[in-house]
């Protein structure tokens, strides 16, 4: 028996390939499918089986290009329904893998169709349970992302009961494969690890010891953030279907010249740059944002960038296919090109360029006490800024600032002073304010992480949020 965690930084998610005897099953994968075909052909194996937990809301699957590049069916659990073909598996099914099996575990709660997904070695032990979004480290899934007319509150009893019934009645050495981790927007606050033991789990997992069920329910639905926007969207895209990730490279992959690219532009597609932020502030084609891929890319994309609308791109060489494939894990199919010869090619030709100024925060003590206009805006979430900001900072969050309602502190004789944690959503945030016509922009190097370190900026913090 073989096991591999395909784990994705950027989105924090966890897709499994499960092998035995030649024959494989893939769990949860991403919508950029090769590198499961390249695993199976490399292990001289067929992938049999394509598992899915639940309808996920933060990426797209790659369910659909899988079966149809390998034949294999896409496996849900009890409850689902769906506008393409798959095989819908009654709780306690099992599926035969090679020398090992599979079974259905159904653990509505995060989700009514959630299933977990029990894995039986040669020998009939129970040997790992894939957990989806139902069990993480150390936390457990959400229960606010919709599910029919279900409260939070009813999903979270639904979860209790599943928890309880299904997965805490396993072993203890039962290794915990979740769909995500550290950094997930599915769970609250996720563990550092990306697999444990259920014996582990059982012992640190805040919620796995509330001591009954209303004490769960209140546990695990108190303080949950808002989930990013384009959650529901997912959800939905994943439910009904999507185009192949290849007709959406053909599109995509199309080198636009100069004019070519201001005529899109000019009709209204979105201009969005996918360079590092240091090298975006030193120039940038006016009305981009920038999202550099370096970061948490799709995460970002999701919540910022409208569905449906064109997309045009600025890359840095050879990084238009990474764009678009991560760009379409979280639903985005409607990139129409690229600048030929990047941004480069825009400067040489003389076009008209924008920038944004970057200043160290040892600048911003200097600048404070003598603008009377200087507005230091914080982009960070609203936990972050309660554990430390600059006095009379203006906070919204980044994932906020496509509301135009937000910026009703912002006016325009303001010089406002972006920052974050550490200089990559302040980036964004300043292409944002400068794409809906804020100029007066600064961005502080470096974020709060430096900015705490000058004793001329005053700072506070915000106990009553944080208790």
């Amino acid at each position: 028996m073989f096991i591999k965690q395909l784990y994705t930084s950027c989105l924090s998610e966890a897709a499994y390939y499960i092998e035995s005897n030649g024959e494989a099953a893939v769990i949860d994968p991403l919508r950029d499918i090769e590198t499961y075909i390249s695993l199976a052909a490399e292990r001289k194996a067929s992938i049999k089986w394509i598992f899915e937990t639940h309808f996920h809301a933060d990426f797209i699957s790659g369910h659909l290009d899988l079966s149809k590049a390998t034949g294999a069916p896409i496996v849900y659990g009890p409850n689902t329904e769906t506008k393409f073909p798959i095989y819908l598996s009654r709780d306690g099914e099992v599926f035969p893998l090679g020398a090992v099996s599979i079974e259905v575990l159904h653990t509505p709660g995060h989700t009514l169709e959630s299933t977990c997904y029990l894995l039986r070695d040669e020998q009939g032990t129970q040997q790992a349970v894939f957990t989806g979004d139902t069990l993480f480290v150390n936390e457990v899934g959400r229960p606010d992302l919709s599910s029919g007319n279900l409260t939070k509150e009813e999903l979270a009893g639904m979860l209790y009961d599943s928890l309880h019934s299904k997965i805490l009645t396993l072993p203890d050495d039962v290794v915990v494969y979740p769909a995500h981790g550290p950094g997930s927007n599915c769970g609250k606050n996720l563990g550092p690890d990306t697999t444990s033991s259920l014996g582990q789990q059982k012992q640190s997992n805040y919620a796995l010891n509330q001591p009954d069920r209303e004490a769960f329910i209140k546990a695990v639905t108190d303080d949950l953030a808002e989930p990013p926007s384009y959650f529901s969207i997912n959800a939905k895209i994943n439910k009904e279907g999507y185009e192949s990730l290849q007709e959406v490279l053909v599109k995509g992959l199309k080198p636009l010249n100069i004019q070519e690219f201001k005529t899109k532009a000019d009709e209204g597609a979105w201009i969005l740059d996918t360079r590092d932020p240091a090298l975006f502030t030193q120039g940038f084609v006016p009305g981009s944002v920038n999202i550099g891929l370096d970061g948490r890319f799709a995460e970002w994309a999701g919540s910022l960038l409208p569905f449906g609308k064109p997309i045009i791109l600025v890359t840095e060489a050879e990084k238009e296919k990474e764009t678009l494939i991560r760009l379409a894990r979280v639903g985005f199919d409607t990139a129409e090109g690229y600048l030929e010869g990047g941004f480069e090619a825009w400067k040489r030709a003389g076009e008209t360029l924008d920038m944004i100024i970057d200043v160290e925060a040892d600048e911003l003590a200097m600048d404070i006490p003598f603008d009377e206009n200087l507005v230091v805006l914080d982009v960070r979430n609203e936990t972050e800024y309660a554990d430390g900001h600059v006095k009379d900072a203006l906070n919204i969050p980044l994932g906020e600032l496509t509301d135009p309602g937000s910026m009703a502190g912002l006016e325009d004789h303001h010089n406002i002073y972006v920052h974050c944690g550490g200089g990559y959503r302040s980036v964004i945030a300043a292409s944002l304010l400068k794409r809906q016509g804020y100029h007066n922009l600064r961005n502080v190097s470096g974020g709060w992480s430096e900015i705490k370190k000058q004793d001329k900026i005053k700072t506070e913090k915000d106990t009553s949020v944080l208790n």
